[in-house]
Parts: C-alpha cells; structure tokens; sequence
C-alpha cells in the first residue's frame, strides 16, 4: 500500500521542477550588420610588413654607391689614356699602358651593367609598391566601413587638431632649438662602401716578399703628383731600408723605378731603419717604426735625415702587441702609421690601456710632436688593420680567405664609436698586411702577400 502512493509523490515531483518557471524571460537578438572581417585586417596588417622589409634605405644607398663608382672612373679612364698619348714609348711601357686601361674599361662595363640591373630592380620594386600601396589603401576604406561609431575618424580628427594646436602654439612660442653634437666634417661626405680591386699586381717583386706598404704621398712636391712609393721588407720579412719611388702607376707595375731607391741607411737592421709593414709617406717624409724602439721614425727624403717621435711610456713594441686573426698575428704591427685628409696619425696600444687601441695625431716638424691622443674600447688583437678617413679612425677584422670587415670607426670630433659599420673587403689573398687611405685618389692601397692592391672607397 505504502509503495503504491510513493511512486505517484515522486512522479508529480519531476514533473513540477521540469516545468518552465513563470519569472524567467528569453530574449532573441538580430544583429542585422555584418560580422567584422578580421582575417582582412590581418592580411592588410601582413602585406603592409612586407612592403615595409622590401623597401630599405639600404637599396638606395647600393644605387647611389654604383653612380658614384661610375662618376669616379670615367675620369680618371680619361686621365690614364691621356697619359699613355703622353708616354708612349712603342714598348713594354705602352702595352702595360694598354693592360691597365684594358681593366678599367672593364670594369666600367661591370659596373654600367650591375647599374641597369640595379635600376631594373628598383623600377620592378617601385611598381610592385605602388600596386600594394593602392591595394592596401581600398582595403583600409572597406574596413573603415565597419567602423558604425566613427571611432577612426574622431581620431583622425583629434589627430589633426592637435597637429593644428602645436603648430599654432609654436608659432605663438617658438622654441630655442637644441644644440647638436659635434659632427665630422668630410667634404667627400660619410664612408659608404669600398669596391674593387682596382689594382692587383706585383711589380717588380721578383724574390716574393710576403709583407711591405705601398701608396701615394697625400702632400707631393709640385710636379710629383702622379708618383708612387714602395717599401719591402726585404729582411726576415720584417726589416728595410730603403724606400722606392715610382713616377706613375704605369711604372710602378712594369718596374721602371724613378729615381729608384732612396736609401736609409746601408745597413738592415739597423738604428732608425724600418721595422713591421706599416709605412707612410707625407709631405716627402717616411714615416715608420724605427728598428727595436717604441718610436716613430720620419725620414726626410730631400736631406736623407732621421728625426724620432717618443710616444708615451709603456708603449708596446717588438711583437709584443700584434694585429691578429685567429690563425695568425702579423709580426711587427704593434705601431700602425696613417694618412687622411689633415696628415699623419699613429696607432698603438699601451701596459696601462690594457691592449685597447690609442690613436694620436703625428705633428709635422723636425723632430715630429705628438699632439692630441684619443683612447678607444676595441681591443688591438681582435683587428687585423686601421686605417683613417677625414679624421675617422676604421679598424677591419678578418672574416674568411676572401672576406675583410671593416667593423669599427671612432670619430676624432665626436668620440663615437662603432661596432656596426659592415663594410666588406673582397680580397685578392687571404691576408692584408698594410692597409693606408690614400685622400689624393681617395683610394685603400693594401700589400697582400707579396701583392699590391688597390681599393675604391666610395663616400656618400
């Protein structure tokens, strides 16, 4: 009986907590305008990227790079054939005459031809661009269609305003403008790329010695403009002296030395001959590391005197402080020498500088002077060679048996330092042992394993 009425009770329970409650309210919304499309939003987003990654300063910069090269060869291929109507002998002279100029227009040819496909590519690019601009801007007006409460446009509204108000209040208020740091003052402009060889030969160096300097005196005599010098260390690849001259380029690769030898001393070594490769030659002075001292030696040519510059105390010297790449350091080059635009520097490093590169304009006179010295943070042993440009001191580092960086600058004016210059070398040999600007081409002049190379270095 009891069974009986207790499944009817819970039967009637169920169905009174299934019944919908009168309290409760069910609403429909209809949202009569369109989803808002954000897989177009993304794809604008991502299209707007990849114009931005295809178009860098960098493109423009490799276009004006090849005109500048262009505009550099022409004249000086104008210049080479004058020479040769000029010096024609009929002989070996003439023919390596021919040789030489056979390569520049060469290598104007290279160059023309890298300028129309480079200039191609850009045209390819700028339509590319203007297409994906002109896409990207009707897909910009459709989204902005969804945009019901003018969100974008009241902020390119208030944007505008508050260009309008600063303007305005500029106008009312005009402000001082801030003082800029001190710059380098190039009349070529900044260092931009270095191309080339342009030259590659061994004149006359018949016996192979593997290390030496060569270049161009940036302050000839008058009538000396066109000549060049040549210093081989001629003794344990290290010692010379003496120091070779050569009337053109022309001479220096057949050989034809004029005036031939100007000799130091009849001794090698000896007291305030040359030691290591690193040689400069200004203002028909030689200047180099004299043999077994931390000293600078300058060589008058027209009195054939010696006069030395002391550098500081604790200067290493003797091997003791190398340019260096992993497999090798380059005996002797604790003292590297250089020329730019306002004449001689010197650069070393020191006990108490930790092996950190100092550099110090060399003063003309007799004896030199040392006159302002600047400290940098590159370690010596982790370059493979300096050289200076218009009062900017560049450091290169080894990269492959082809490759040289020019890694790192240090600003004489304004104390700034670099570690991300990027500028590459292609070499003819895997070392360079000497590497010195020369401002009257405004060429790098490098002796590589018994050869002598020559560099373009392009400004923008």
């Amino acid at each position: 009986m009891k069974l009986y009425v207790i499944v009817p009770l819970c039967a009637l329970f169920s169905l009174t907590q299934q019944a919908p409650s009168r309290d409760k309210c069910v609403c429909h919304l209809t949202h009569s305008e369109e989803a808002f499309p954000h897989d177009k939003l993304s794809t604008a987003e991502d299209n707007a990227s990849k114009c931005n990654s295809n178009i860098t300063p960098q493109k423009t910069l490799e276009l004006e790079s090849l005109l500048l090269g262009l505009e550099r060869r022409l004249p000086q291929l104008e210049e080479d054939v004058s020479m040769l109507d000029r010096e024609d002998d009929g002989e070996l002279y003439a023919v390596v005459s021919l040789y030489v100029i056979e390569n520049e227009l060469l290598e104007i040819k290279q160059l023309i031809d890298r300028l129309n496909s480079t200039s191609g590519g850009h045209r390819r690019l700028t339509n590319d661009a203007t297409k994906q601009l002109e896409d990207l801007r009707a897909e910009m007006q459709e989204l902005e269609t969804y945009d019901t409460m003018q969100v974008v446009k009241r902020q390119q509204e208030n944007q505008r305003l508050k260009k309008d108000l600063e303007q305005c209040r500029n106008r009312l208020y005009p402000t001082a403008q801030p003082t800029q740091p001190p710059s380098s003052n190039c009349p070529h402009g900044q260092l931009v790329n270095i191309t080339g060889p342009r030259v590659y030969t061994k004149g006359e160096n018949p016996s192979n010695f593997k290390y030496g300097a060569w270049g161009r005196d940036p302050k000839p005599e008058a009538g000396k403009e066109r000549w060049y010098w040549l210093v081989l260390l001629t003794s344990s690849n290290a010692f010379s002296n003496y120091v070779r001259l050569y009337s053109s380029l022309s001479s220096l690769i057949v050989g034809k030395s004029t005036p031939g030898n100007v000799q130091i001393h009849s001794s090698n070594p000896t007291t305030n001959t040359i030691q290591g490769p690193n040689v400069v030659l200004y203002g028909e002075a030689l200047y180099y590391n004299c043999y077994n001292q931390d000293d600078v030696c300058r060589f008058n040519l027209t009195t054939k005197t010696v006069t030395t510059l002391q550098l500081p105390e604790g200067t290493r010297y003797n091997s003791k402080s190398n340019f260096c790449h992993l497999d090798e350091c380059y005996p002797f080059t604790d003292l590297d020498l250089a020329t730019d635009e306002s004449g001689v520097w010197v650069i070393y490093t020191t006990k108490q500088d930790f092996g950190n590169l100092v550099l110090s304009k060399v003063e003309e006179g007799e004896p030199p002077t040392l006159g302002q010295t600047w400290k940098t943070s590159v370690y010596k042993q982790g370059v493979t060679n300096t050289f200076m440009v218009c009062g900017v001191l560049y450091a290169t580092r080894y990269i492959s048996t082809d490759i040289e960086e020019v890694f790192y600058s240090f600003d004489t004016t304004t104390g700034l330092e670099r570690f991300d210059v990027g500028i590459f070398i292609n070499k003819m040999t895997p070392n360079i042992y000497s590497l010195n600007y020369s401002p009257v081409d405004k060429m790098l002049h490098a002796f590589c394993d018994s050869f002598m190379v020559s560099y373009n270095v392009l400004f923008s």
